[in-house]
């Protein structure tokens, strides 16, 4: 196979270089695989012996601490610190040694690679090869200066092609699609966590589950190492001015403690040990849940239906109550034919759906839940709809009943107040489709009870889904940190100068994710997404969190994204 380059070196073998030398060797090819010295090219050896327990590596791997043993080398690769003066010391002396030929690449995330190119003195010879150690590793995003000589750009996406990987030809600019994106969304988990709004092992499960992503943040911040990540974000923060990207203090504080994450034993987590499960914590000292046997649902949507089932298949007698029973009967149809789809698919009984529908009643009249030990609304995404019925349901449920509402972005502390017994009511953020999605965002206001929340948790976990805790706070967990960084994805293709279909195959292919930003939004909607944005906004007035212009013109023009057919992408052509 020929890939246009015989011989590579990779100069640093962390993360991002191990995962390289073990890429190329995979591909039959000679690496010569440097570090600065013998211990950190034993860590290095370590590091690439990690990635695989097959040792299938046809490729030649030679072991050098020192640099002029990439004199032969036709590509050179960087996959140093992100300081810019390392980089430019350690290839400046690589090129000093190398044929008039050699090209130059570097995997920086923040830094500028026309700037080192300018450094290294070869700025007709220099690209970017951006990726993040991600597995299966997909798509390199490639990147080239006003100056790349093309045959350099055409070789060397040939040369990306050849390992199997798809290339996204993109410019300099901060961050490129990858970092640009994944490195605020980083950043802002650490915040989120520092800020002690939940805690690191439930923003982690949020994400994971309720975003379909291979790893949480926090522990991708350890396996990337968190002084890769600070030195990517002070480099992206030094050259935008964008406050997204400066460091969070926990994680400068980690840094400087040489707390660095997996490689370090230590880091947002601790790997001195073995973790177990992974599974969140047992909440220590947590009130008694109370029993749960009857369970109400206000609202006959999608939402309001797959709440029923779920809350009925677990074995719960369940009231669905619609605003009339033409309503009511829709939903329960609505229900009965997803559990004759499960029926269908093998994962459910005739029996099972018999004894589901079973236990499911609907009815017209909020009177139907004064039986009911939990209730839980799923009405329209508007705050004074939302207020009348909790201020109804107050006096109307039993005194102890634990009202609960499964809103996506408003306050609960509004709900709350309206019912009269604030101390029972909470949020329950259920994600679409329930019957489907594991995770629940379980939102407790400043004036819930300790005993109401541990009753939703033990609900949750008995529904068979994973409950995460959190504050009451817009966006609670999920939209706080997915929604900021899909309207980074929306500035992105702002004015066309980067396809849509170009960011979402680097999301996808380089770093894991189920879906691309601007697909997802289209399949939320982007009148749905423009609301969150809104609020988002509205509440913690940072103005990196406006609605991107784009998307305010594309939901006033009616294109709205998958259920109009055009929204980033054009869904009519299939």
């Amino acid at each position: 196979m020929s890939l246009g380059y015989s011989q590579v070196a990779v100069v640093g073998i962390g993360a991002v270089g191990s995962a390289l030398v073990d890429l190329l060797a995979r591909a039959g090819l000679p690496v010569i695989a440097v570090e600065a010295d013998e211990a950190a090219l034993t860590a290095g050896r370590h590091r690439v012996a990690e990635r695989s327990s097959d040792g299938e590596r046809p490729g030649a791997v030679r072991w050098s601490a020192s640099v002029a043993d990439v004199a032969d080398a036709d590509l050179v690769i960087e996959a140093l610190p992100e300081r810019l003066d390392l980089k430019a010391d350690v290839i400046g002396k690589a090129r000093a040694l190398c044929a008039p030929s050699t090209v130059f690449a570097t995997t920086t995330t923040g830094l500028s690679v026309t700037e080192l190119a300018s450094r290294w003195g070869a700025l007709a010879r220099t690209v970017g090869l951006h990726l993040f150690p991600a597995d299966p590793l997909e798509v390199v995003e490639v990147i080239t200066t006003p100056l790349t000589d093309g045959a350099v750009r055409e070789a060397t996406e040939r040369f990306v092609a050849g390992l199997g990987l798809d290339a996204v030809a993109l410019p300099d600019r901060p961050g490129f699609i990858g970092g640009a994106l994944t490195m605020a969304y980083l950043n802002s988990a650490v915040t989120m966590y520092e800020q002690r709004y939940a805690s690191r092992e439930d923003i982690d499960a949020a994400m994971t589950l309720g975003c379909g992503l291979p790893m949480g943040p926090l522990t991708r911040l350890d396996a990337i190492g968190l002084d890769v990540a600070h030195d990517s974000l002070e480099a992206l923060y030094t050259r935008t001015g964008d406050r997204q990207y400066a460091p969070a203090p926990l994680l400068s504080h980690y840094v400087a403690a040489g707390l660095f994450g997996r490689k370090s034993g230590r880091g947002l987590y601790d790997y001195s040990a073995e973790r177990g499960s992974g599974a969140p914590a047992a909440r220590q000292g947590a009130a008694a849940a109370r029993p749960i046997r009857t369970i109400g649902v206000v609202g006959s949507g999608t939402m309001g239906a797959g709440i029923a089932e779920v809350c009925a298949r677990a074995g719960h007698p369940t009231v669905l109550v619609a605003r009339s029973e033409a309503k009511a009967k829709g939903a329960l149809l609505a229900v009965e034919r997803s559990l004759g789809k499960a029926v269908t698919r093998g994962k459910l009984t005739s029996a099972d759906l018999e004894a589901t529908m079973g236990r499911l009643t609907g009815a017209s009249q909020l009177e139907a839940l004064d039986g009911c030990d939990l209730v839980i609304e799923a009405v329209v995404e508007e705050l004074a709809v939302k207020r009348r019925l909790f201020a109804a349901l107050g006096p109307l449920c039993r005194p102890d009943a634990v009202l609960a509402s499964s809103t996506s972005s408003l306050p609960i502390i509004e709900c709350a107040t309206a019912s009269g017994r604030p101390e029972n009511v909470l949020g329950m953020h259920f994600f679409n489709p329930a019957p489907v999605m594991r995770l629940v965002e379980v939102v407790r206001t400043a004036l819930t009870s300790d005993e109401t929340v541990a009753t939703a948790h033990t609900l949750a976990t008995a529904l068979g889904k994973q409950p995460v805790g959190c504050a009451d706070r817009a966006g609670f967990i999920v939209n706080a940190l997915l929604f900021p960084f899909l309207n980074r994805a929306i500035g992105m293709v702002e004015g066309h100068a980067v396809a849509p279909e170009d960011v979402d195959r680097v999301m996808t292919g380089g770093h894991g994710h189920p879906m691309g930003p601007l697909r997802l939004l289209d399949v939320v909607g982007l009148d749905v997404s423009l609301q969150i944005q809104r609020t988002l906004h509205q509440t913690f007035l940072e103005p990196s969190l406006a609605p991107a212009h784009y998307l305010e013109h594309l939901v006033g023009a009616g294109h709205l994204g998958r259920k109009t057919g055009v929204g980033f992408l054009n869904h009519a052509r299939g």
